[in-house]
């Protein structure tokens, strides 16, 4: 594992647990098993005390099968290509931290005793459920993988932009691919804003880092773009044409998507991409 993976696992973590897609599923969860009252709960807990139960119990399994997750993500990279198959072994791991948390619970609301046996009973129990909650987490965490951008005649990462010349000399990568997963460095493509962070979109995938806007847009170096929006930069060669919409012009790009042109750099785009519209 190379320094910067670490790091970039913790940022993927980070970004989930800040996600709130991710705590409004934990929250569904949590209504779900507060209402129905599964393993007993209902008959032996008032509402109150039901609901601090599964609280306590759903945040920390969440929790610790999200950081298991991302950990065995990161460390089997090399060994399994699958994603969803790394996530699944770490989470699976998570059952064993989480059947002790459940037989502490229980000890401490319910008055049950902790016994070994009662741990290996509740980690079995937990098995099943930590798979759901690794398909939950893969389906909602902000560090679930994205699709390729497939490459088009405008985006092909072997053609030289437009108003490149075809002998001129091959250029230095920009610094900032240097800190995305090596999986996702490509052509750079385009940057968003994303709460605190900036979302690198190239022609192998997407990834976050965290760093300001600004100095995102200054590590892109030789690379022709613009910014044309407060949350946006655009590589020129990914820009299929300029249109206008119902309140702001917009730049439909090569991959499909639109970006928003804001009034302050309306002028400079209009200049740079007006004959595509």
């Amino acid at each position: 594992m190379s320094d910067g993976e670490p790091q970039s696992t913790l940022r993927e973590l980070h970004a989930t647990l800040l996600s709130p897609r991710y705590w409004l599923t934990v929250g569904i969860v949590v209504l779900v098993f507060w209402i129905t009252g599964p393993f007993g709960t209902l008959e032996a807990m008032g509402a109150v005390k039901r609901l601090a139960f599964w609280l306590l119990l759903q945040g920390a399994a969440f929790a610790i099968a999200t950081i298991a997750s991302a950990v065995a993500d990161r460390a089997l990279a090399g060994l399994l290509k699958n994603k969803l198959a790394r996530m699944m072994i770490g989470s699976a791991l998570a059952a064993a931290p989480i059947g002790a948390w459940i037989v502490v619970l229980q000890a401490g609301l319910m008055g049950d005793p902790v016994t070994l046996d009662e741990f290996i009973q509740q980690t079995a129990v937990s098995l099943p459920l930590c798979i759901l909650f690794c398909l939950l987490i893969y389906l909602t965490a902000s560090w679930t993988e994205s699709a390729p951008i497939q490459p088009t005649e405008q985006s092909s990462p072997t053609a030289p932009p437009p108003n490149e010349a075809v002998n001129s000399e091959p250029q230095e990568p920009p610094a900032i691919l240097a800190r995305l997963k090596p999986e996702t460095r490509g052509r750079l493509l385009r940057l968003s804003v994303q709460d605190h962070y900036t979302e690198v979109v190239t022609s192998r995938g997407r990834d976050l880092i965290l760093l300001r806007f600004s100095d995102a847009i200054k590590e892109t170096g030789a690379t022709p773009g613009l910014r044309v929006h407060r949350s946006h930069w655009v590589a020129d060669d990914i820009v299929r044409r300029l249109s206008r919409g119902p309140n702001r012009l917009v730049l439909e790009l090569a991959d499909g998507s639109e970006i928003p042109v804001s009034r302050t750099y309306a002028a400079e785009v209009r200049d740079r991409f007006g004959d595509r519209g």
